[in-house]
Formats: structure tokens, C-alpha cells, sequence
């Protein structure tokens, strides 16, 4: 063996090296403690002796020994990530998000139940000629509807519906129909009353059907016998009315919705005790969706606007359904424009009457996209309030395009939301 000994890992021994083992005779079975290995048998047999190393002579080897196997150090574990709860922030700011998804799904429930009933207007419009009987029963499916919501346990919220184009002529009765229902329940009516102004606010412009369009639908100013030929749509409407066998106090609605207590209307220049019931109502529901909706859509009025020139012209009403319905329509009605205590703009979306201060706004926001714009009910929202209604001229133009306050307003209604 050579003078310096050379030591190699049990784990490199192979056949053809000569090694020596550091034992006694009696720790082992191999016959000698220097010899070469011959066969698996005894790479077996060493390895199994449990040393840690052996000592070998390479001059007397036919081979060099194994390389070692280096073990590659196990792998570093990361600790698993540690879960950071929410901040307050975050947590708030989630719940606004789904507050916002819940709200902006309602919103568009109540649109879409709109658009089913304005096309049942339309199809009734466009059908009242020649298929009364199949003209009635549609009114009467919108009617149903409407009564059977806003007569619900929890009464109906008011919403100004988005993107409706003027030379859309059916919603002027769907308009009036939703307004005259809604203060119906407000002064109390009983279902089966409230059918019958509905229906009557539904019909209420039949006798149109017998005016010409280029009278109709002259945007400027009538003449004197174009003005008279207009009025003469209450007559016609009557007479199609008294035809079709409808209810006596629809029959009234349709021949005195123009009629003013003061006995300034027409065709008969009624005063209020001659006027019916159901048909003064009619007539403030007409009244203000003219104001805001004319012919014309620069003459529009906004619903504050119309409220406050209807109550300067208060002796034209039933004052007791007059204050009904401003209270109806709240302090800021929907389609208003308002700027909040913080100073930031809104427009009304919503609102139920017992609510008039907690409206459903759209907030402008020059950080958020328009079609993305924050809409708040502030009913939830206890830290927002309404400072003022305000004028379209008084919005920078950035506000105003944003808000996009329409010029042609249509009106919905839906259950109201149950309190959080």
C-alpha cells in the first residue's frame, strides 16, 4: 500500500480495485483484509460493513474508483405567501362595487321592462283603428302592470329612462299613464279606480288618431283654425270612446283631459267642480310631460322647471292633486340636474315619494369613464346630500356632456328596493 494512505467513499468502490480494510479479522468475512475486488458479491459485502470510508492502493487498481455522487442540496422551500387581510379601504371599496353592480342591474331591469311596454303602446297605436278589441286588451296588459307595481306593499320608485328620441310619439301616453297612476296612489285611489285612470291616461290622445299629421305635429306656433282643428282631437277621441262602449269615466278622461279648473281649458270650459276626478288628475300628467317634452325639444322644460311654472299657474289644477303630485315627483324629480353639498354634479335617475331627498343619482367624475359613470342612491349614502337643483346653462360643458341631461324624458316605474 502506498507510504500515504488514500481513502475513497463506500459508494465508489467497483470491481477491479485493490483496497484494504481497517478491521480486525473477526469484524469481517473476507479471507484477507488487503485483496481486489473481484464481483458484485463482494461490493455487496463491503458496502454492507457500514464504514464511512476504505483505503485503496491505485497502483495495484486496474481502475480509478467511481466519482462521487455529490448530492445536490435540497431544494430552499419558500414560506407559503402570508395572506394579508383587506384594509378597511379595500373592504369598503368592494362593497361600493357590488352596491354599484346591484344598482346598475336594477336600472337596467327597469329599462328593459320600459322598452315592453312602450312597444305595446306602439302596437296599440298602431292598431286602435283597424283592431280596437285586440287594441284594448294590450292597454289593458300595461295598465295591469303598472297598477299591480305601484300599488305593491312597498309602493313604486320613479325612473327617468335613458336615450329616447323625440319622433318616439307613443311614449307621451306611457309618460302620462306611469304619472297619473303613481299620484293616483298617492291620493289614495283603490286599485280597481287606479285601472280605470290608467286606461283613461293610456287613451287619453285617441281622438289624434283623426288629426293630420302636418296640424299634429307643427312644431312652431298654430294658427287660430290649425289650434281649433287640434282642440277638436278631445271631440273625436270622445266619440271613438262612446263607439268602442269604454267605461264612463274613461270616456270623461279622454274628452276633458284639457279642461282647466279655472274654466280656461277646453272643449268646454269646465270649472274644477264639473271636472271628474280622475280627469283633473289626468290633466296634471299631461300638462307637465308637455313641458318637458314638447314638440319642439328646445323648449323643453326640466321637470323642476315644469313643477315650479305648474305651481305658479296653480289655479288651472286641483290644488289638492297638485301638491300630491309635486310631492310625488319629489323635491328633484328625475331627469333634474343637481349639484351635491361637495359640490359635484348629478343627474336624478330616481326616486320614491317617500324618499324626495334621497334621490338615485349619476355623479360626474372627470377619473371615471362616462359609461362607467358612479351611480349612488342616496338613501345609502347618509354622508351625501342635495345642496340644489340647477340649470343646464349652469354646468361647465364637460359636466354637461357628461350627464348628458335628455331633452325628450321618458318615465318607468319599478318595486321599490326594500331597505339594507
Amino acid at each position: 500500500m502506498p507510504e500515504t494512505p488514500v481513502y475513497i467513499d463506500p459508494e465508489q468502490l467497483c470491481i477491479g480495485l485493490y483496497i484494504q480494510l481497517d478491521l480486525g479479522w473477526w469484524e469481517h468475512d473476507f479471507t484477507f483484509n488487503k485483496f481486489k475486488i473481484k464481483d458484485e458479491g463482494q461490493l455487496k459485502a463491503l458496502r454492507a460493513l457500514g464504514l464511512k470510508r476504505m483505503r485503496y492502493d491505485p497502483a495495484r487498481s486496474d481502475c480509478e474508483p467511481l466519482p462521487l455522487q455529490v448530492e445536490a442540496p435540497p431544494p430552499i422551500e419558500e414560506p407559503p405567501p402570508v395572506e394579508v387581510p383587506p384594509s378597511p379601504e379595500e373592504i369598503a371599496r368592494q362593497a361600493r362595487a357590488a352596491k354599484l353592480s346591484m344598482l346598475r342591474k336594477r336600472l337596467a331591469e327597469v329599462d328593459r321592462r320600459f322598452v315592453q311596454a312602450s312597444q305595446r303602446v306602439k302596437s296599440l297605436n298602431q292598431t286602435l283603428r283597424a283592431q280596437p278589441e285586440e287594441a284594448l286588451k294590450q292597454a289593458g296588459v300595461v295598465v295591469s302592470e303598472l297598477v299591480e307595481t305601484v300599488l305593491g306593499e312597498d309602493g313604486a320608485a320613479l325612473h327617468s329612462i335613458n336615450g329616447k328620441g323625440s319622433d318616439d310619439a307613443y311614449f307621451h301616453p306611457l309618460n302620462v299613464t306611469v304619472l297619473s297612476v303613481l299620484l293616483g296612489r298617492q291620493l289614495g285611489l283603490n286599485a280597481e279606480a287606479c285601472h280605470t285612470l290608467g286606461l283613461g291616461a293610456l287613451l287619453h290622445d285617441m281622438g289624434k288618431l283623426e288629426i293630420p299629421s302636418k296640424v299634429l305635429l307643427k312644431p312652431e306656433p298654430r294658427t287660430r283654425a290649425e289650434q281649433q282643428f287640434f282642440q277638436l282631437h278631445t271631440e273625436y277621441g270622445l266619440r271613438r270612446a262612446q263607439q268602442l262602449m269604454l267605461d264612463d269615466e274613461v270616456q270623461r278622461i279622454i274628452h276633458e283631459h284639457h279642461e282647466n279648473c279655472d274654466g280656461s281649458g277646453y272643449p268646454r270650459q269646465l270649472h274644477e267642480p264639473e271636472i271628474g276626478r280622475l280627469s283633473r288628475i289626468v290633466a296634471i300628467a299631461n300638462h307637465f310631460d308637455n313641458l318637458c317634452t314638447p314638440l319642439n325639444p328646445r323648449d323643453g322644460l326640466s321637470p323642476h322647471e315644469a313643477l315650479s311654472r305648474m305651481f305658479a299657474q296653480r289655479q288651472l289644477f286641483d290644488e289638492v292633486a297638485l301638491k300630491a303630485f309635486i310631492r310625488c315627483m319629489g323635491v328633484y324629480p328625475p331627469g333634474s340636474l343637481v349639484q351635491l353639498e361637495d359640490e359635484r354634479y348629478g343627474l336624478v335617475l330616481g326616486m320614491h315619494p317617500t324618499l324626495p331627498l334621497k334621490p338615485t343619482l349619476i355623479l360626474y367624475d372627470a377619473g371615471v369613464p362616462k359609461e362607467e359613470a358612479l351611480i349612488v342612491n342616496l338613501e345609502h349614502e347618509p354622508q351625501l346630500a342635495i345642496a340644489r337643483s340647477v340649470r343646464p346653462a349652469q354646468l361647465p360643458a364637460a359636466e354637461l356632456e357628461y350627464l348628458n341631461p335628455r331633452q325628450q324624458l321618458s318615465y318607468y316605474v319599478a318595486p321599490r328596493q326594500p331597505r339594507r
